[in-house]
């Protein structure tokens, strides 16, 4: 699915992990994540990721990297800029019909 936006959902991670990714963190410390979307934008693949905690907490957003011959890791993007501009653009498009 495209948009005019410039953004193309795609399927990545769900077509190798299903609706939710375990993720371990620097402490080593195992979360898994609710898998809410992958798609690409300007040359880049994203996923927007849910805590499987649920509760209050915000989605997060990370960038889909290969990872061997057929495997994808997600890397944490320190560019606040990057951040914000995706995840701005994801917003546009997820809660359209809200505004």
């Amino acid at each position: 699915m495209s948009t005019d936006e410039g953004i193309r959902f795609i399927e990545r991670l769900k077509s190798v992990y299903g609706d939710a990714v375990e993720m371990t963190d620097e402490r080593g410390k195992s979360r898994t994540w609710s898998l809410v979307a992958e798609f690409e934008y300007r040359g880049r693949a994203y996923a927007v990721l849910q805590p499987g905690e649920g509760g209050d907490a915000e989605p997060d957003l990370f960038r889909i990297v290969p990872e061997g011959d057929n495997g994808w890791q997600l890397e944490t993007i320190d560019d606040e800029e990057e951040w914000e501009d995706v995840m701005e653009r994801y917003d546009e498009i997820a809660f359209a019909d809200q505004f």
